[in-house]
């Protein structure tokens, strides 16, 4: 039987429920989608604003705010362009090899 949890944070961190591999998508969407809701709000924008800018349906974009739905590539490419964003690539760093002395 799975041990009692309290909070999503404790759900998230049971690894008997959520594997660390489904951990880092799940913290990737919401870092994600909290950085697309910042940049609109820093614009001014509201979320039918942010819609007629780039072509994607309001109802839409308010799914994807409330990670009730992903977005495709495409249609993220056409909500952060009015934002003044890109979408790229970027190495993950990692941390430097230890010498064994």
């Amino acid at each position: 039987m799975a041990k009692k949890v309290n909070t999503f944070r404790e759900y998230l961190n049971d690894e008997e429920r959520v594997s660390p591999e489904e951990r880092a998508l799940i913290e990737f969407d919401v870092e994600l989608i909290g950085k697309l809701i910042e940049a609109r709000e820093a614009k001014g924008f509201s979320q039918r604003e942010l819609a007629e800018l780039s072509g994607i349906k309001q109802p839409a974009i308010a799914r994807i705010e409330s990670l009730k739905s992903k977005p495709q590539i495409d249609t993220l490419v056409k909500v952060l362009r009015p934002l003044g964003y890109k979408l790229t690539i970027t190495p993950i760093q990692e941390r430097p090899a230890r010498s064994h002395k």
